[in-house]
């Protein structure tokens, strides 16, 4: 098939060029020159274990296209991708979809023959609806269906999720698009049941209630580690002991920062703003969100009763910064928080990640990036482990840091406490 994909940020990047390389010709569409001029030379723009390989593959055999060039782009594709961002507005919970209804308009120039158009963005319920309202002239000649298909991708296993879905839904009461829809995911659809047919406003919610709940059970787990510090209990015992009960599952019950990433705090916001324009009460979200924010407060009073309340001159490590492994994604990640805290009271802050320099950082005063482990541990009064980067879980602390009395304090409980007592290594973890 044919497709365009508008917007190259994360979720149009890594959609295109995977579906590129099922075989189907993919225009991916943005208004930054620069980047598609980048791409075109085979810089990525997002860091994403995989993708390059996969870019250069379906580049070299004239699948993958990159274009600035709209127009061309709708005549010769006939399933049309919007992919751009849906940030949270200014001071407010709702999701800013400026970006949306501007490709949309745009769409409305240029669509002159059948076409499906598809809101992979993530997008509050009725979006669809305003979209088919814009659209409505081509709408009544037959010319268009709106859909909508979220993503589900995670940062750092984005392909092997696009490559094996848990679910792949479809919203649309199209059949004539539902059957085009299925046909595009037909490769990657191993069993009947991952394909899933839902209405247009049911597939919009499924994305938000999704992340919604699993920002709950991080946020549950957080709040349970608390409680285990002041009973001695392990935190791992008990995310093992109810994780292994079916109903509620292993996964996202590991206790460490607060939730981060393009998702799960913008979501969490936006669905909370759409129950209260239709007048109900997510209490537990609203909740949710509330306790995520504390948690960011909760780590840096942590720091104080760890190192004491004048940190001025005090060397910190940070390994690692973005929200997770396998990404360059800083977006709401408790370093950001964390960092300029610490520097405003004195601190010296030095920082490691595999995926670089931040410019976040940049100007921040006594913060420095290092390159290397090594550097960045040196000499430091404490060690904090924010992300759980395989680089970090097997160091040599005492080789790195050659001083004595340094302190670790470990967000991702990658280390053994026992271990490290025999080490004489005062360190300290989440929930134990």
């Amino acid at each position: 098939m044919k497709i365009c994909m508008i917007g190259t940020g994360y979720v149009g990047l890594v959609s295109g060029v995977c579906f590129s390389d099922l075989g189907n010709t993919v225009y991916c569409v943005d208004n930054d020159k620069t980047k598609i001029k980048r791409l075109n030379s085979g810089i990525i723009p997002i860091y994403e274990p995989g993708l390059e390989e996969i870019v250069k593959r379906n580049y070299n055999k004239k699948r993958l296209i990159f274009t600035s060039d709209l127009k061309e782009a709708i005549k010769n594709t006939k399933i049309i991708f919007i992919c751009v961002g849906t940030p949270t507005k200014k001071n407010s919970n709702k999701a800013d979809l400026k970006y949306v209804f501007q490709v949309t308009n745009q769409l409305k120039k240029y669509i002159n023959n059948y076409k499906i158009i598809v809101t992979k963005s993530t997008v509050p319920v009725t979006t669809g609806d305003k979209i088919e309202k814009i659209l409505s002239k081509l709408k009544t000649k037959k010319l268009i269906d709106v859909v909508s298909n979220p993503e589900f991708l995670r940062e750092g296993e984005a392909i092997r999720d696009f490559l094996y879905p848990d679910r792949v839904v479809v919203g649309s009461n199209s059949k004539k698009a539902n059957k085009l829809m299925k046909s595009l995911y037909l490769p990657i659809i191993k069993k009947e049941s991952r394909y899933l047919n839902t209405s247009r406003r049911a597939a919009e919610m499924i994305k938000y209630a999704s992340n919604a709940f699993l920002a709950t059970k991080i946020s549950y787990i957080n709040e349970i580690a608390n409680l285990c510090e002041k009973v001695s209990v392990d935190i791992k015992d008990i995310s093992i002991g109810i994780g292994l009960d079916q109903r509620i599952g292993e996964r996202f019950l590991r206790a460490g920062p607060a939730y981060g990433g393009s998702c799960f705090p913008k979501d969490t916001r936006a669905i909370v703003d759409t129950a209260d324009k239709f007048k109900t009460n997510l209490s537990i979200i609203k909740n949710v969100i509330n306790s995520n924010e504390k948690r960011k407060i909760s780590l840096l009073k942590r720091v104080h009763e760890i190192i004491g309340k004048n940190i001025k001159g005090k060397k910190i490590c940070f390994l690692g910064v973005t929200f997770k492994p396998n990404t360059d994604d800083m977006r709401e990640a408790s370093s950001l928080k964390m960092i300029p805290y610490l520097s405003k009271k004195g601190a010296v802050v030095r920082y490691h990640d595999p995926s670089g320099e931040k410019e976040f950082f940049k100007n921040k005063k006594n913060v420095f990036f290092k390159k290397n482990i090594t550097s960045a541990c040196e000499k430091s009064d404490l060690i904090i482990i924010h992300t759980e980067w395989n680089d970090y879980k097997q160091l040599n602390f005492k080789k790195l840091v050659k001083k004595n009395n340094f302190k670790v304090y470990d967000l991702r409980n990658l280390y053994s406490p026992t271990k490290m007592l025999r080490l004489n290594i005062k360190y300290y973890s989440i929930g134990r």
